[in-house]
């Protein structure tokens, strides 16, 4: 008798790890998110795939954009994530990949505004209303030093006033006049090629930075948009 039962259990487990081995063997290899993306939209060019914070879903990124992917039904999410705190976790993914592209940044084509121990660098525009804000908080700190970009996204018609700044010899105070509202003077001197240039290489490096709005800053590598004075005077102490 308890040979039978040693011979049924011996028969009973290497039916079972065949059966295993069979199930193992016939079971499809997971694919990657990344190239179930590129299967499912050939058309659309990314950077990186990775997990979100919703199981399923991933984070994709591509330039400085962020989208998701849900490969169960090959659907693309656009939108933001909204934590708890009511505070956007996509914002702050695309500050994140922003500030890498920022410590990149030519310094020495920027305006440079105070001689401080702080680092800020600035995209702004002179015809901006909260610009204008955020120049008479800066105007009364003497402990940064900024580098200011200029990116006319809303109001096209500021060019002249950027092409004036960046050719004046003395360009501090032409962006204190110009953030001002003050005109551009009639003995201004005229826009060269040069200083055209210089300013779309200012709009190229917003472009790159992922700049939707102005003011936008950039302080230890901690983005704030708007003149959110507040949130700047958390990260100046």
């Amino acid at each position: 008798m308890f040979l039978k039962r040693g011979l049924f259990a011996s028969l009973l487990l290497g039916a079972f790890w065949l059966g295993s081995v069979a199930v193992a063997n016939a079971a499809p290899e997971a694919v990657k998110p990344d190239a179930a993306l590129r299967a499912a939209f050939p058309q659309v060019p990314f950077d990186s795939v990775t997990p979100s914070e919703i199981p399923g879903l991933y984070e994709v990124v591509s330039g400085q954009s962020i989208f998701y992917f849900y490969p169960d039904k090959e659907l693309i999410v656009t939108g933001e994530i909204i934590g708890k705190d009511l505070k956007s976790r996509t914002a702050e993914r695309r500050g994140a990949l922003a500030a890498k592209v920022v410590a990149t940044l030519p310094l020495e084509k920027a305006v440079k505004i105070g001689d401080g121990k702080i680092s800020v660098i600035e995209f702004t525009d002179p015809d901006c209303p909260y610009c204008r804000k955020a120049f008479e908080y800066f105007s009364k700190r003497s402990d940064v030093t900024q580098y200011v970009f200029f990116a006319p996204l809303a109001h096209p018609a500021a060019i002249t006033k950027i092409h004036y700044i960046l050719g004046a010899d003395n360009k501090t105070q032409a962006f204190d006049a110009m953030m001002l509202g003050q005109d551009i003077p009639a003995n201004a001197k005229p826009v060269t090629e040069a200083v055209k240039t210089l300013a779309q290489e200012h709009l190229n490096l917003a472009r790159k930075v992922g700049i939707q709005g102005t003011p936008t800053f950039y302080v230890n590598g901690q983005q704030v948009v708007g003149a959110d004075t507040k949130r700047l005077d958390e990260l100046l102490k």
